[in-house]
């Protein structure tokens, strides 16, 4: 047989054929005086039996392996991780579609999902009663309420689990009292106002208060402690990776608000 007979035999190129040869899985036939190539009835049932291996899902340098081991010793192990490597797809697929299943329904509800996009499900919780409470208010959401679920989302995506896992806490605990999202939704509105405002604006230390007094004693000692979430040390400075991010790019007042704010925290923890 010519290459194009064998490639049309095994239902593959001529280009696979000689790939396989570069790679040493099919052994290159004896040539012809013309100087091409002759195959056989061996070589037609060795390249099938490439297929299947490739067929399975195994890579070719596992292909190799396979066909070098007489006692197919190898070949039952290949398979084997083949499988078990298979079970671990088939369970991340059920967890990502668990996953869209309840992006899905959420879609669904009140609000839908957040303009921020997929979030973890504590998040998204949250987000959404953000959004029920902010459809309950007159006039539109206040900026700096998006500006927070930018700020949690931004870390909710971080590879901290720690980080991750502090945030879930610290958000059940802000917002689980009884009317905790009206009295943020009420400081949000009140941090829009400084908008324009001066750091020395005498509104700012009313709204700090008032920022303060929406956090719990629990996330309080864990700011405090420097634990909170996205808590990254500034070198010489007892700042935090978090606090930095959320005083950045606002105005001169909101800035102020923030500052006194985690003063007050600091403060109160003693």
């Amino acid at each position: 047989m010519r290459i194009g007979e064998l490639a049309g035999l095994a239902g593959v190129s001529t280009r696979t054929i000689r790939h396989y040869h570069q790679l040493g899985l099919l052994p290159e036939p004896v040539r012809r005086a013309n100087g091409y190539r002759e195959y056989g009835l061996p070589d037609a049932v060795a390249l099938a039996r490439v297929r299947r291996l490739t067929e399975l899902g195994l890579g070719l340098e596992e292909v190799r392996d396979v066909l070098a081991d007489d006692a197919d010793r190898e070949l039952r192990e290949v398979l084997a991780e083949l499988d078990a490597d298979l079970a671990r797809q088939e369970e991340a697929l059920r967890v990502r579609r668990a996953r869209l299943a309840e992006l899905l329904r959420r879609i669904e509800e009140p609000g839908g999902l957040p303009e921020e996009g997929p979030v973890s499900e504590q998040l998204a919780e949250l987000f959404g009663e953000m959004a029920r409470a902010s459809a309950q208010l007159p006039g539109p959401e206040p900026a700096m309420a998006a500006r927070e679920r930018e700020l949690l989302a931004l870390l909710d995506a971080s590879g901290d689990r720690r980080a991750r896992g502090m945030l879930a806490a610290a958000m059940r605990e802000t917002f689980a009292a009884p009317g905790a999202l009206e009295r943020a939704y009420a400081v949000y509105g009140m941090l829009d106002e400084l908008a324009g405002a001066a750091a020395d604006d005498p509104r700012v230390a009313g709204t700090a208060r008032a920022l303060v007094d929406c956090v719990p004693e629990e996330v309080v000692a864990a700011i405090a402690a420097g634990a909170g979430p996205g808590a990254v040390q500034d070198e010489g400075q007892g700042t935090t990776l978090w606090a930095d991010l959320l005083v950045a790019e606002l105005a001169p007042g909101q800035a102020e608000v923030m500052r006194q704010a985690m003063r007050m925290i600091q403060e109160r923890s003693r």
